[in-house]
């Protein structure tokens, strides 16, 4: 009995139609946990190497954890795993919801599609009744309309993954999306669906989970709600989840603004989280086993619109870093991102960097059809958000990310495409927080904030000092915020309730019967790391050091405006951040894994087929 586990593997062959099981292996289990160890377990051992990430030949690979759908807190974690199609290297996006939960109750460990449909097509899965479906009628909806259609139709205990018309037409940052506003939004992972012919997903299921020790694990689990519930953080974190971060990363000069170029917005007050609960907010909403909702879902009268959020991140780069100061406007380009199928974090980013290009006069009217794209131009943002979405005129461009566009525009325009990896960065203005970007920069997606969010960090000890503590705190925080990854769980009670973490170690033995200590699955959490390293190493041709480089801006063009103003990051103290996190990571000067730390992780036999 593998306890803690849905218990199987479901394969789907798109092409031929074929619908496999097959039970998980134990020593998998063990060995990478579940989540996003099995995608990038079964993406480095089974998708050929040098696989087009829009071809048949990628996975797209859905993993629940050992955690997900148990009476934990905040068990509502799924990852969703392929070959980027926005960076060429390892996408791997987490989502909440009910979704994870659902999988896991039909039995199933990880959900491996393959190939390409010849049609539209949904999966539909019922517990052991698996069929891939027609799903011609629904192609061309957008993602929230596609999932009300789907539970009217099968039923409202089914949970629904759905993609809009950016992942039908391209867009390499299209998302997936589930419970009416959650989604799986970086890297491209609805692209991949997309070309697949899939429009969506369809899962219920009534299994149970097997546990090793139920007592005990009621006991465990209890006392992880009970520090929840006693935590001093939980009524503010309730009441305004992330986007009660808004106006602490504006005042400390981080809240990216027209495009990275500040770290602070005139008229941020507007978009703060008191102001968003009190204008469009009509009720909290949380995840599958969740003690402190953070969702938000809001009623967007000036538009005629529901929506859940605008969480920070969306705030932040839709807001923020396009120079929009009305929440309303901000949750209605969020609205438009989530039904088109859009990652907001990567479209805000690249819309920012077009107002650039447009009031420096690299863009010009006829480039944009009229469409007058400046900073603060709510109504430009609306109109490049269905334009991308659509891959009309320059939205074609925009909608390969903000890096080839680029490289399109050219005339130094690559100096300000605020990018790592081929990724666009996420909500956090750092040219005065060095762990920060040495987290965007070595992050194993490209830029994202949510494997390592350093910027406390900085400033606890100093936004300008370079030490090698810096890589040490941001190493660190790579193997524990990734591990909930891997368990399927959410790291925001530990991060905004301040949870104790050896409270998982009793709670995932008694789930599965295995004794593991804290230490042992952090080394599990880093050669999950290690391995999805490698496949960068295999996927993409000259992959090392000068991929996990910051964009220019960062060490040539300091702060405009705020507490961070004529700020700038040396470009020798960024080459120093990267040979002290090899270094401590056991790498070599390039970024590659050593042999010695391959061999102490068991990762030799990946390392072959670099």
């Amino acid at each position: 009995m593998l306890y803690g586990y849905g218990g199987n593997i479901l394969r789907i062959d798109l092409t031929t139609g074929s619908i496999t099981t097959e039970p998980t292996d134990p020593k998998l289990a063990e060995k990478f946990l579940g989540g996003r160890g099995f995608g990038i377990y079964f993406l480095f051992t089974e998708m050929p190497r040098g696989a087009d990430p829009l071809g048949p030949d990628n996975l797209l690979i859905f993993s629940p954890g050992p955690l997900s759908g148990t009476l934990v807190p905040g068990a509502g974690k799924l990852d969703i795993a392929c070959k980027s199609p926005l960076t060429g290297g390892y996408a791997g996006s987490n989502v909440g919801g009910i979704l994870t939960a659902e999988i896991k109750y039909a039995g199933y460990d990880s959900i491996i599609l393959k190939g390409k449909a010849p049609k539209p097509v949904y999966i539909f899965i019922d517990n052991d009744k698996v069929e891939i479906r027609d799903a011609s009628d629904l192609w061309g909806k957008g993602s929230l309309e596609t999932e009300k259609i789907l539970k009217d139709r099968l039923g409202e205990e089914f949970q629904i993954a759905t993609i809009g018309p950016g992942g039908e037409n391209g867009v390499k940052y299209a998302c997936i999306t589930t419970d009416y506003g959650r989604q799986a939004g970086r890297g491209g992972v609805g692209t991949v669906m997309g070309s697949k012919n899939v429009k969506a997903v369809a899962v219920r299921g009534n299994k149970s989970i097997p546990v090793a020790d139920v007592q005990a694990f009621r006991r465990a689990a209890r006392a992880m709600y009970k520090a929840c519930k006693d935590s001093p953080g939980l009524q503010v974190w309730q009441r305004y989840g992330t986007a009660g971060v808004t106006v602490w990363s504006n005042e400390i000069g981080a809240f990216p603004t027209r495009n990275f170029s500040s770290g602070q917005l005139e008229g941020f007050e507007n978009l703060s989280g008191e102001v968003m609960r009190e204008k469009i907010v009509i009720t909290d909403k949380g995840c599958f086993g969740c003690p402190s909702p953070c969702g938000k879902w809001s009623h967007v009268k000036k538009y005629g619109v529901r929506v859940e959020g605008p969480e920070y991140e969306s705030t932040a780069l839709l807001g923020g870093d396009c120079a929009l100061t009305d929440i309303e406007d901000v949750a209605y380009a969020n609205y438009l991102a989530d039904d088109l199928g859009l990652d907001s974090i990567s479209a805000g980013n690249v819309i920012a960097f077009a107002m650039e290009c447009y009031e420096r006069g690299i863009l010009t009217d006829k480039d944009t059809d009229g469409i007058k794209l400046t900073f603060g131009n709510a109504e430009a943002v609306f109109a490049m958000l269905k334009k991308i979405a659509y891959k009309e005129g320059i939205g074609a461009v925009l909608a390969e990310g903000v890096k080839h566009a680029s490289q399109v525009f050219n005339k130094g325009s690559e100096v300000f495409a605020i990018q790592a990896k081929g990724m666009e960065f996420s909500g956090y203005e750092s040219h005065n927080a060095p762990s920060m970007l040495l987290s965007y920069m070595t992050c194993d997606v490209g830029a994202h904030h949510n494997r390592s969010w350093a910027i406390t960090y900085d400033i606890q000890t100093g936004r300008d000092t370079v030490t090698p503590d810096k890589a040490e705190r941001v190493i660190y925080l790579q193997h524990v915020r990734p591990l909930f990854d891997a368990l399927g769980a959410c790291r925001l009670q530990w991060v905004e309730l301040s949870l104790d973490l050896n409270l998982y170690v009793p709670t995932i033995a008694a789930l599965t019967g295995l004794e593991r200590s804290w230490d042992d699955l952090l080394k599990v959490s880093e050669r999950i790391w290690n391995l999805t390293r490698l496949f960068w190493f295999r996927e993409v041709p000259g992959f090392g050091r000068a991929w996990d480089m910051p964009p220019a801006r960062f060490y040539k063009e300091p702060v405009v405006s705020g507490p961070t103003k004529g700020k700038v990051m040396a470009l020798e103290d960024v080459e120093r951040l990267l040979d002290m996190y090899y270094e401590k990571r056991g790498w070599d000067a390039n970024g590659r894994p050593s042999p010695q730390k391959l061999e102490e992780l068991g990762l030799t036999e990946f390392a072959a087929a670099v």
